[in-house]
């Protein structure tokens, strides 16, 4: 069986990856990088559905949540979490 380096000391608070927005992780071979910020990390708020169906009264909020979903793609992506393209 292969040596298996653990990242935790069994701490019960724990165990936590940067101490900043700043410090820089990366995983499986990614160049590190710090923490992503981008306005499209904001909330959504979304409506009942209407008769524009899905809950978006304008295609303003559909493009949001698209601007939501690239942003999380991208940060899994730089990350080294998610392959991406």
């Amino acid at each position: 069986m292969a040596a298996i380096k653990e990242l935790s000391d069994g701490n019960p608070s724990g165990t936590r990856f940067g101490q900043s927005a700043t410090d820089l992780i990366g995983f499986w071979g990614t160049a590190p990088s710090a923490q992503r910020t981008s306005s499209a990390q904001s909330a959504l708020t979304l409506t009942t559905a209407t008769t524009a169906g899905y809950g978006f009264t304008t295609t303003t909020g559909f493009s949001a949540l698209v601007a939501q979903v690239n942003e999380i793609a991208a940060t899994l992506t730089a990350a080294g979490l998610w392959k991406g393209s």
